[in-house]
């Protein structure tokens, strides 16, 4: 196994792996055949064009399987929803090490551009009608993602609130049971409406969301300023960042990988 094969994926990343990808049945042909690559290399592989920004075709024979196969092996996990479930195991090690602030919790989206359409995009209305996609994210007091999701860029950011906070995953504690409620919930003015308040109030959730013609914009970034840099986070993720691919769950994958990474560099601390 090369050094930048464990550079990019970590012997403690890839225990964790080991628990969410499905057992394969590999089965050769008689008289033999060839070995089936590896899923640590495959891994890596992925990893490197999440955020090195090549194409599956510019990948490097380096790493052992060639790129049909790393592409194939892509495609079947995001069907599986490895990366979903590997971002919550994750959190779960982040949580039981007390590495998860629940007291403030932020909430916000971001645009980005789809050149080739397809599921999930809509006209960007702040870039004039081109075709976009939107991520939307709620991070812990320190930045951490705990739930995302994606729309059309048409979407409205209310729209997300509901569905996130519904999304985010019983995570383990310190002590205690585990927990996935809120303490407070920090939002800009593009959540200010007030079912969202009354549904926030009816599940417990203390909501402090800034107020249309009443608060200075100047005030917003006083706590919300985490989710701001861990979106610049994704944006530094070339393929993570513009929704090329066509394929709603492939962009999917690439921005869940990019969630769990920004969350085990904070483990791996």
């Amino acid at each position: 196994m090369t050094d930048l094969v464990e550079r990019l994926v970590p012997d403690e990343l890839w225990v964790l792996f080991r628990q969410v990808v499905p057992a394969r049945d590999v089965k050769r042909p008689q008289g033999g055949g060839r070995r089936r690559a590896g899923d640590r290399e495959a891994l890596a592989a992925i990893v490197f064009v999440a955020t090195s920004g090549c194409t599956w075709r510019q990948l490097p024979p380096v790493f052992g399987p060639c790129w049909q196969t790393v592409y194939r092996r892509f495609a079947q996990w995001s069907r599986d929803r490895v990366w979903a479930r590997l971002h919550r195991v994750v959190l779960d090690e982040l949580g039981a090490t007390g590495e998860l602030d629940w007291s403030r919790c932020v909430i916000d989206s971001v645009s980005v551009r789809a050149a080739k359409g397809g599921p999930l995009t809509g006209p960007n209305p702040t870039d004039r009608g081109k075709l976009g996609s939107k991520i939307h994210l709620v991070t812990d007091r320190n930045g951490l993602p705990l739930s995302l999701g994606i729309s059309g860029a048409n979407a409205h950011d209310s729209q997300g609130l509901e569905p996130l906070v519904r999304g985010i995953p019983p995570i383990r504690s310190r002590r205690g049971p585990r927990r996935r409620r809120l303490a407070k919930l920090h939002a800009d003015k593009g959540y200010e409406y007030d079912h969202l308040r009354r549904w926030l109030r009816g599940r417990g959730i203390t909501h402090r969301i800034a107020r249309k013609g009443v608060e200075s914009s100047q005030r917003l970034g006083r706590h919300r300023w985490v989710v701001e840099r861990t979106i610049s986070w994704l944006g530094r993720l070339p393929t993570a960042a513009p929704p090329l691919r066509t394929q709603a769950e492939h962009f999917l994958g690439f921005v869940g990988i990019a969630c769990t990474l920004i969350c085990y560099r904070r483990l791996a601390k």
